[in-house]
């Protein structure tokens, strides 16, 4: 039977936290993983009808970074997204940062998310209005990851965009190349890399990274060599299947944690047994890592708070949605969909966990009904919690 990330918390996090400071969203986000579904957050007493079985069911945390949660807010966004797909073909990209810029990361997290993710739409937007490749607004979401199977620090961005857009004249126009090929990688990737390297330089010369790595003169020059000499990795490719498998497509990326508890094996002599890819053909293998590293790595992944690490750009804007995905729609002669229905929450949950959740699971027979409201515990009474330490100075490892 698999481990789960509040068992690696427990198990170990008070060794890491004699060990290491964690900042205020760290342990937030431990408290979260630690509490979910427990008497911690408080619940409910459920009690059938028939023969008097009784369960207890505990509130779930809602934090991002739990992995107990994501399932079912996945589930509740696409039902959100499905209005707004277009009869048209998808792409999927993915922009890499170069692992040279890693340290800056650490000390400047939120600085680095967010110059990634504008230098990805920047170039994109640009792209799309070059009557060369497009000539049109585009349509695309980006979606931020900043790890690895095995948690190291890796900043990404996986794009999901319509080949195709609206032009100056409000006609839906293609990719000029072909239907299903938007841009050139190469080139996109030498665009991506000016973009970013812009933004490094002008935050560099007004200050917004106090404590870069690199601060000192020479060993800025030095880093941005390297990393006008290496490869800013851009990878394209082209989804099939209709709008619904695009819209499931988009959803494994959009609400995944840094691991899930179903890759965590078990926790064994001091080591946390996780299952990773080992290779380009889908196969897999087990890595051992000990306890307290494998609580740093995940914790190096923990957002600023209220960082939007899923945005919409072009007819996608929040701003524009509305009226540019009408025009979109009459462009490409297909009926605007009907709004969404919001569904009970008994029939969204008893979807999504696919099994009724009203029925006594001991005789199969009764309704399970609410005979007790069980509040949380007064904060004495709740197992200890990290503390909210002072984050550490140098960069994570």
């Amino acid at each position: 039977m698999s481990a789960s990330l509040a068992q690696v918390f427990e198990a170990f996090g008070e060794e890491y936290l004699d060990a290491h400071g964690v900042s205020g969203p760290q342990a937030k986000a431990m408290r979260a993983v630690l509490d979910c579904r427990t008497p911690a957050l408080g619940g409910q007493a459920v009690e059938c009808d028939n023969c008097g079985h009784r369960e207890y069911i505990f509130h779930s945390c809602r934090n991002r970074h739990c992995p107990a949660c994501q399932t079912r807010a996945k589930d509740e966004w696409v039902r959100w997204r499905i209005a707004e797909l277009l009869a048209a073909p998808y792409a999927h990209l993915v922009f890499t940062l170069p692992h040279g810029l890693n340290g800056l990361a650490g000390f400047h997290g939120q600085w680095a998310y967010d110059a990634l993710l504008r230098s990805v739409a920047e170039t994109l937007t640009e792209f799309a209005g070059n009557p060369r490749w497009l000539g049109a607004e585009p349509a695309f979401t980006l979606v931020l990851h900043t790890w690895t199977q095995d948690l190291r620090r890796h900043l990404h961005v996986h794009v999901l965009m319509a080949c195709g857009g609206l032009n100056a004249d409000g006609e839906w126009v293609g990719p000029k190349r072909n239907p299903r090929f938007l841009f050139p990688v190469r080139a996109l990737s030498r665009a991506f890399r000016a973009k970013f390297l812009d933004a490094l330089d002008a935050a560099h010369r007004t200050g917004l990274i106090p404590n870069d790595p690199a601060d000192n003169p020479n060993d800025y020059a030095e880093r941005r060599r390297q990393l006008l000499k290496c490869d800013w990795v851009v990878y394209a490719k082209t989804p099939l299947g209709g709008p619904a498998e695009v819209l499931e497509y988009l959803s494994r990326y959009t609400h995944r944690t840094a691991v899930s508890n179903e890759r965590i094996v078990a926790i064994r002599d001091g080591c946390v047994l996780l299952r990773v890819r080992a290779d380009g053909s889908g196969g897999k293998r087990v890595a051992r890592i000990p306890g307290p590293v494998f609580i740093k790595r995940f914790l190096q992944h923990v957002l600023p708070p209220g960082f939007k690490r899923i945005r919409h750009y072009g007819l996608l804007s929040p701003a524009r949605k509305r009226d540019r995905l009408a025009v979109a729609r009459d462009a490409l002669n297909v009926p605007a969909p009907s709004p969404p229905a919001l569904e009970a929450a008994e029939d969204f949950m008893r979807r999504v966990a696919q099994k009724e959740i009203s029925q006594c699971p001991r005789c199969g027979r009764g309704v399970l009904q609410v005979v007790a409201v069980l509040p949380p515990p007064r904060a004495s009474a709740i197992r200890p919690h990290p503390a909210p330490n002072p984050p550490c100075r140098g960069p994570p490892a």
